[in-house]
C-alpha cells in the first residue's frame, strides 16, 4: 500500500512507534498515544451544558512516570512532515514539555527548547533520540548537574493501584518544586486555584522525597481541624498510620515521620507553652504550609513564628491567591511561584466548573438617609447620614431587606432546584442568625419536614459546626442553604454547592477568590457542573479588576528606599466578631475568648453598633444574568450584544453564514462549534423567550433578519408544495421529516436512525423507505433538499 494513501493512525503505527522503540524506548513505560489531558471547558447555555473538544497530544514519551520529556505531533503522509508543529508547541507549553517533534512517517522536525542556538532541524525516521539523550539535554538545561540532584529528580512517584492518576498541572507543580528543591531552593511557592487538588499534590510532592531519604520528618501545616483529619486519611492515607501523626492539645511525640499540625496547636499566647519549641530547631527538613494565604508570610503571624524556629528547613507555601499587602507579602518569603495553574486555565480545561453571576440590585443600593429624628426599633435616633451598601447590615439593618433576599435567593432555587446546596456569605456572625431566620420564614414548607434545611455555620455555633460535615458531604441531603460570615471562606471542601450568594462587602481579592473558589468542584455524576453566583453587594465588580485570575503579581517589596505602598485594603470593621468565630473555633478546649463584642454598645448615650429598623420599603430594580465567555472571562455586556459581535466575528455576512450552515453535513457540529466560541444559543433562546430554530436565532440576532418559528418554515415549505415530483410513499417520509423538525429541530432529522423513531417506522422499514427515492445517494440528497427548502430566506 502507498504511504500517502495511508491514514494519521497508520502512519504511528508502522513508522512512528517502530522508530521510537528502535531509539530505546519503552512501549509499555514510556510511550503514551493518544493522550486526552483536558476534559473540555463546560460549556453552560441557560440550563443546558456541553463539553468542549478535548485536547490530545499523539504521543506523550516519557523518561519516567509523570515526567513527561517528549511531544510528537503525527499527521497523514500527503501532508508536511512540520505541519503539525504550531499545535505541539501550544500542547507543550501547557504540559511543559521541552522537546516538541512533528512527523508525516518520511522523517521527524525536532524543535528542541533547550537549544537556543538552532531550535528547529528535520531529522530522519532512524535518529530519533534515545529517553537518556533527551534526559541528559534537560539536566544540562535545568543546572541539575550534581549527582545527588539527579537522585532527587529522578525518584518515582507513588503508584496508585487505585486507578487515580495525577492531572498535569498537578504533575508540572510537582516536577517544578522537586527540580528546584534539587537545584537547592529552600523556600518555594505553588500557586494552583481551589478545586485543583492542592492535598493530592502535596502528597506526591512528598512522597518522592520522603522516598530519596533527603526528607525524613516532614510537617503540614493546615489552619483547621477538618483539613488535618481530611488529608491523613484520605490522600496521605498511603503512608501508612505508623509514621504520621496529628499533634493535638499542644502534646509532642517525636516518634513519628510526618506530623499534621494547626499552626494554632503550636503556638500560644504565653511563651512556656509554645509547643513548636519542644522540637529541636532542625527536627523538621521540609514543612508544607496549606492555604498559605492565610498569614504565613506575615511578620506578626503565628505562622511566621514557627516558619522562623524551623528556618533550616525547606518550607513549601501552597495557596490559590497569594497575598501582596503592604505588610504580608508570600512572593518576598517564599519567591515567585515555581508554577501557577489558575482558576481561569482550570474552567477551560474543564476541570473546574463554570459560573453563572446573577447581580440583583435594589432600590436602597445606592443610598438611604433617614428622615429627621428617625428612631429605629429600639428608639435610638438614626445618626443623619447617607446609607449605602457598605453600611448595610453592618451599621444599618433593614428587616425588609434582609427579607426579600432571603425571598430571592429562594425564588431561585424553586426556579432550578430546591436542594442545591447553597451558601450565604453575610457580614458577620449577628448577620449570619437573621439570615438563617429570614431564609428559614422563606422556606417554612421544607424547613417544617427537614429541621435543618437552612443552617448557621459560624466558629460560635456548635450545631452549625456538628452540621458542617454534613453540608460539604456529597452523600448527605441536608443542610441544603448554610448561612455564614468566614468560616466557609477558604479551606473546607464544598464539592457540590450550586449556588454562593454574596450578601457581604468583599473587597479583598484574596478573600473574593477563595469564595469563588467555593463552588469550583465539578461533580459530573451528581450532575453538579457549573455553579451560580449571586450578588447582593456589586463584589462581582472585582471581575473586572486585572489582579482577578491573573498571573500573581508582587506588589510590594521591602526596602529603605521604596516608596511607600498602601494597605491592600483597611480592616473592616465588621471582621471583630468574625476574629471571635476564628479564635473560638480553633482556640483549644476550656479557653475562653476575648470579650464578647456586643452589638449594642453598654453606654446608653454613645451611638449604637448598629441601627435597626423595619418600616423601610425594599423593591428589586434590577436583575442581571452573566455568563463565563469563551475565553475565559466573565460576559458583561447583554448577551444579544456579545452573541452579534461574536457571529460577526466568525461570519462576515448573512450570506457566508447561510453557505456555511447548507455546507455542513451535520448541522450538530457547527453548533458545537459556535458553542466553542461562546455562541450561547440555548442561553439567548432563554433571554429572547421565543422557541426560535438555531437558524433563525442566529439570523434575527445577527443579521436582522425576521423572527420566524419552526412552525412558519415548516409551513412554508409545505405552501411550495415541492414534494410533488415525488413517489407518494416518498412524500410521506418528507411530510414525516417536516413534522419532526417542526417539533424538535433539525438536529434529529439528520440522525443516522430518523427512519427508525415513531411515527416514520410506521410507513414502512429502513430499506424500504430509502427504496422509495430510489438507491441510498437519492435518499441522502432529498434530506439535503429538504433541508434547503426549510432554510429559503425570503
Amino acid at each position: 500500500m502507498h504511504k500517502k494513501s495511508l491514514s494519521e493512525r497508520d502512519i504511528c503505527t508502522k513508522f512512528i512507534t517502530p522508530a521510537l522503540k528502535n531509539a530505546g524506548w519503552d512501549i509499555q513505560k514510556q510511550i503514551r498515544e493518544e493522550v486526552f489531558f483536558t476534559d473540555g471547558r463546560i460549556i453552560v447555555q441557560g440550563s443546558l451544558h456541553t463539553r468542549g473538544t478535548r485536547k490530545r497530544a499523539d504521543y506523550i514519551l516519557y523518561y519516567k512516570k509523570d515526567i513527561p520529556l517528549a511531544i510528537i505531533e503525527a499527521k497523514a503522509n500527503t501532508k508536511g512532515v512540520g505541519s503539525g508543529m504550531q499545535q505541539a508547541l501550544e500542547y507543550s507549553e501547557i504540559l511543559q514539555i521541552p522537546f516538541v517533534f512533528t512527523s508525516n512517517g518520511d522523517s521527524f522536525v525536532f524543535h528542541d527548547k533547550t537549544n537556543l542556538d538552532a531550535r528547529e532541524k528535520e531529522i530522519p525516521l532512524d535518529e530519533f533520540p534515545s529517553p537518556s539523550t533527551l534526559w541528559e539535554k534537560y539536566l544540562n538545561y535545568t543546572d541539575i548537574n550534581t549527582a545527588k540532584a539527579r537522585e532527587i529528580v529522578e525518584q518515582d512517584y507513588y503508584v496508585d493501584d487505585s486507578g487515580m492518576n495525577l492531572r498535569y498541572y498537578q504533575a508540572n507543580a510537582v516536577n517544578r518544586t522537586i527540580e528546584a528543591i534539587a537545584k537547592g531552593q529552600n523556600r518555594i511557592l505553588l500557586v494552583m486555584a481551589t478545586g485543583t487538588g492542592k492535598t493530592y499534590t502535596a502528597f506526591n510532592l512528598i512522597w518522592r522525597l520522603w522516598k530519596t531519604g533527603i526528607k525524613k520528618r516532614i510537617l503540614f501545616l493546615a489552619d483547621r481541624n477538618a483539613l488535618l483529619t481530611q488529608t491523613k486519611n484520605g490522600d496521605f492515607s498511603p503512608f501508612g498510620n505508623d509514621i504520621m501523626h496529628i499533634i493535638k492539645n499542644r502534646k509532642i511525640d517525636k516518634s513519628y515521620q510526618i506530623y499534621f499540625a494547626l499552626y494554632q496547636g503550636l503556638t500560644s499566647n504565653e511563651e512556656e507553652k509554645n509547643a513548636y519549641k519542644e522540637f529541636s530547631k532542625d527536627f523538621f527538613d521540609l514543612i508544607v504550609v496549606d492555604e498559605c494565604h492565610r498569614g504565613s508570610a506575615s511578620e506578626a503571624s503565628a505562622w511566621r513564628e514557627v516558619l522562623d524556629y524551623f528556618e533550616g528547613a525547606t518550607q513549601i507555601g501552597m495557596t490559590a491567591t497569594p497575598k501582596e499587602t503592604k505588610d504580608i507579602s508570600n512572593m518576598d518569603y517564599y519567591g515567585d511561584p515555581v508554577y501557577t495553574y489558575s482558576l481561569k486555565q482550570g474552567i477551560m480545561d474543564g476541570f473546574l466548573a463554570p459560573y453563572k453571576v446573577v447581580r440583583i440590585t435594589t432600590n436602597l443600593d445606592e443610598g438611604w438617609r433617614p428622615s429627621a429624628g428617625m428612631l429605629d426599633k429600639f428608639g435610638n435616633e438614626i445618626k443623619d447620614r447617607i446609607y449605602n451598601l457598605k453600611d448595610y447590615d453592618r451599621k444599618m439593618v433593614m428587616d425588609q431587606r434582609t427579607q426579600l433576599i432571603a425571598n430571592k435567593i429562594t425564588e431561585f432555587l424553586k426556579a432550578t432546584d430546591r436542594f442545591a446546596k447553597t451558601i450565604v456569605f453575610c457580614i458577620d456572625i449577628e448577620h449570619a442568625q437573621r439570615m438563617r431566620q429570614a431564609l428559614i420564614n422563606a422556606n417554612a414548607d421544607l424547613v417544617s419536614k427537614h429541621p435543618h434545611y437552612v443552617v448557621k455555620i459560624t466558629g460560635d455555633d456548635e450545631v452549625g459546626k456538628r452540621e458542617l460535615d454534613n453540608f460539604t458531604d456529597v452523600e448527605e441531603r441536608f443542610p441544603v442553604i448554610a448561612t455564614t460570615s468566614k468560616m466557609l471562606t477558604t479551606g473546607i471542601d464544598t464539592k457540590m454547592v450550586k449556588l454562593i450568594v454574596l450578601e457581604a462587602n468583599i473587597a479583598s481579592m484574596t478573600e473574593f477568590k477563595q469564595i469563588v473558589g467555593r463552588g469550583t468542584r465539578i461533580r459530573e455524576a451528581e450532575g453538579k457542573l457549573y455553579f451560580t453566583i449571586m450578588d447582593f453587594r456589586k463584589a462581582t465588580n472585582l471581575f473586572a479588576d486585572p489582579e482577578f485570575d491573573g498571573d500573581p503579581v508582587q506588589i510590594y517589596e521591602p526596602g529603605i528606599d521604596d516608596s511607600p505602598v498602601p494597605p491592600e485594603y483597611p480592616v473592616r470593621e465588621e471582621e471583630d466578631l468574625d476574629a471571635e468565630n476564628e479564635f473560638r473555633e480553633a482556640a483549644p478546649a476550656g479557653l475562653q475568648p476575648p470579650p464578647d463584642i456586643s452589638i449594642r454598645d453598654s453606654d446608653p448615650d454613645s451611638e449604637p453598633k448598629k441601627y435597626y429598623v423595619n418600616d423601610v420599603e425594599v423593591s428589586v430594580i434590577n436583575q442581571r444574568i452573566q455568563y463565563f465567555g469563551a475565553d475565559g472571562r466573565l460576559i458583561t455586556e447583554s448577551l444579544k450584544d456579545y452573541t452579534r459581535k461574536n457571529i460577526d466575528q466568525n461570519f462576515s455576512s448573512l450570506d457566508v453564514f447561510i453557505q456555511r450552515w447548507t455546507a455542513a453535513d451535520k448541522k450538530e457540529v457547527l453548533l458545537a462549534e459556535l458553542a466553542e466560541q461562546g455562541i450561547l444559543l440555548e442561553a439567548l433562546r432563554e433571554e429572547i423567550g421565543k422557541e426560535m430554530d438555531d437558524f433563525d436565532l442566529i439570523c434575527h440576532i445577527a443579521f436582522d433578519q425576521p423572527a420566524l418559528t419552526r412552525k412558519e418554515r415548516a409551513e412554508q415549505v409545505r405552501k411550495r408544495n415541492y414534494f410533488a415530483k415525488y413517489s407518494a410513499k416518498a412524500q410521506a417520509v418528507l411530510n414525516a421529516l417536516l413534522d419532526k423538525y417542526e417539533q424538535e429541530g433539525i438536529t434529529t432529522i439528520e440522525q443516522g436512525s430518523i427512519l427508525k423513531v415513531q411515527p416514520i417506522n410506521k410507513l414502512g422499514s429502513p430499506v424500504e423507505l430509502v427504496r422509495a427515492f430510489g438507491k441510498g445517494k437519492d435518499f441522502e440528497n432529498a434530506i439535503k433538499e429538504l433541508e434547503k427548502e426549510i432554510y429559503q430566506i425570503a
